[in-house]
């Protein structure tokens, strides 16, 4: 089994950004799985381009794509991507896309076909923070996410995925008082369990992880 799993280069003013830090620090294999990490451009619809293309040369059973969330204070399993670019900031190349479909004609939402809950679960048991998202945002987050699961259900409909949100680390929170955090290294410990829940799991567990609001 092959799993590839992305992370971002840093945006927003940002300097790092955890996201591939924690991806490349990866162990090569896990829970037998070979980990083929990539780093991919915070730019709209390059950044799929890119995806794409590992997608074609890896042939991966698994594609999990990794990216930050100042001010989560957990690791948060995506559930759902929507088909719109609404970006509050521009991307690492001046595009910033209003009230834009990702991909025109494309479903209005895409659902992670991976065992999510299974994945927080497993994250929370190695006494990490982590949690059910329904919401990977509006910049290019949700952007790769839908990118990648519209993929899934037109072309590659072998390959499951996800996405997942990390939090910032130390380094970045030293001017941002009261904002959230992890270390480095719980990220990567957390990216791992989940890796290991995705690849032995085919079905996800049954597990109260909703939100009243």
């Amino acid at each position: 089994m092959k799993v590839l799993i992305t992370g971002f280069d840093p945006f927003g003013g940002e300097k790092i950004n955890p996201s591939f830090e924690a991806v490349r620090r990866l162990e090569d294999v896990i829970a037998g799985a070979e980990i083929v990490k990539l780093e991919i451009p915070t730019v709209f619809n390059k950044s799929i381009m890119e995806l794409e293309k590992a997608i074609i040369k890896e042939n991966p059973d698994i594609v999990i794509c990794v990216g930050q969330a100042g001010g989560r204070f957990d690791l948060t399993i995506e559930r759902v991507s929507i088909n719109v670019d609404d970006a509050r900031i521009p991307d690492n190349e001046g595009n910033q896309f209003i009230d834009k479909a990702i991909f025109e004609g494309g479903e209005n939402a895409y659902f992670s076909n991976l065992p999510i809950k299974a994945m927080v679960e497993e994250i929370r048991k190695g006494g990490i923070p982590a949690s059910l998202s329904n919401s990977a945002g509006t910049f290019v987050c949700n952007h790769i996410m839908y990118g990648l699961l519209h993929l899934i259900h037109t072309k590659y409909p072998a390959v499951r995925g996800t996405f997942i949100h990390v939090p910032f680390i130390p380094a970045q929170v030293m001017s941002k008082a009261n904002t959230p955090y992890m270390e480095l290294e719980k990220i990567t410990q957390g990216l791992t369990l989940a890796i290991k829940a995705a690849v032995e799991n085919k079905e996800d567990i049954k597990a109260v992880l909703g939100t009243i609001c």
